[in-house]
């Protein structure tokens, strides 16, 4: 396995989990500090290879990236462009911007079929990249009509987020209230207020 994220970052959170979870799952969190350093085009590979074996509907396999790294600014800028600002703030920084793309079902009411489907890639993404001793982020906050412009996606395709993927930063770097939301406790609900056996119970 690579180099987690716990041996690379110096405010590494890991789940305080309750029952038994896999350590690519405790270990896996969502900074905003990156490191500057380069990820290599083998990892790169390695993580959009992880999102190619995801579980889909049928093998429609729905899923789209568009990437682009720090070694080519114009690109690079031009996925920053479409962030919001207070995204854009921190996530400039970050090496690797991808955005996800979702392609649509034409049968009619599987759509959102197609969005749990990219789900599960980006899902196999992040996780992939725990075991390579990246860190990731992923991001609703941007223009999603900006990024079919720039981007010149076309119809029939939706973009849903996206992700940052860097080397651990460390929290100094970022401004106050990033830095007080990069070292808070991790917080997440009990399993009692979202599992229900038989029927719902909310």
């Amino acid at each position: 396995m690579g180099n987690r994220i716990l041996t690379t970052t110096t405010h590494y959170k890991p789940a305080d989990n309750l029952h038994p979870i896999h350590d690519l799952i405790r270990h896996r969190w969502s900074p905003r500090a990156f490191s500057s350093r380069p990820v290599e085009q083998e990892k790169l590979d390695s993580l959009f290879e992880a999102a190619r074996w995801a579980a889909s509907a049928n093998n429609m396999q729905p899923w789209h990236f568009i990437y682009a790294t720090n070694e080519q600014p114009e690109e690079h800028a031009r996925l920053t462009s479409i962030l919001f600002e207070r995204n854009a703030m921190w996530a400039q920084k970050a090496p690797v911007l991808v955005l996800v793309v979702a392609k649509l079902y034409e049968a009619p009411g599987r759509e959102m079929v197609s969005f749990y489907d990219v789900g599960m890639a980006a899902g196999a993404l992040v996780t992939q990249a725990v075991d390579l001793g990246l860190a990731t982020h992923q991001m609703g906050g941007f223009d999603a009509s900006k990024a079919r412009e720039e981007l010149n996606i076309p119809e029939g395709y939706v973009p849903l987020t996206m992700i940052t993927i860097g080397y651990p930063g460390h929290a100094d770097d970022l401004s106050d209230d990033f830095r007080e939301r990069e070292l808070a406790p991790r917080v997440r609900k009990e399993q009692k207020d979202f599992v229900f056996q038989g029927r719902w119970n909310g």
